[in-house]
């Protein structure tokens, strides 16, 4: 038995099939290092700043200054620690080479509201604005060619 489709099937098949692995198949992540360079001031009992958005792939630079008492840089996720002492700065670098939110917490004992000393590390791509560029830009050939064809076979 011959299946045969229409153009219009034929045109609709090759759409859908388009979009979806557009949307569904895994790109590889473009890793263009940018260098963030990040100065998180620990006192009692936040960091300054405590929350860092980066991208993935960056080189994070980050020196740490404490203002008051002893405190402790711990990140999850990328197992860097340092104690850091009042007026002597510690400096850690590292590539941000896992997508997620990872949490930096003060690793010494600093006071009574030392479990609640707590920053974000947030690791992000830009992968899904690619993709739905590429989803329009598919979408908008398709209704360009088959306005054309359209207007031809009609």
């Amino acid at each position: 038995m011959l299946c045969t489709l229409t153009h219009r099937q034929l045109f609709s098949t090759v759409l859908v099939g388009s979009l979806l692995l557009v949307w569904f198949i895994p790109l590889p992540v473009v890793t263009s290092q940018n260098v963030h360079t990040v100065v998180i001031d620990m006192h009692q009992f936040e960091f300054t700043p405590g929350r860092i958005e980066v991208q993935y792939g960056d080189l994070i630079n980050i020196r740490l200054t404490s203002s008051d008492v002893v405190h402790g840089f711990y990140l999850d996720g990328y197992d860097i620690e340092q104690r850091v002492e009042p007026g002597i700065s510690r400096n850690v670098s590292f590539v941000a080479d896992q997508l997620g939110k990872f949490r930096f917490r003060c690793g010494v004992n600093c006071g009574p509201l030392h479990p609640f000393m707590i920053g974000e590390l947030v690791v992000q791509t830009n992968l899904p604005f690619w993709r739905a560029l590429a989803m329009l830009g598919i979408s908008l050939s398709a209704s360009l060619y088959y306005v054309y064809w359209g207007a031809k076979h009609t």
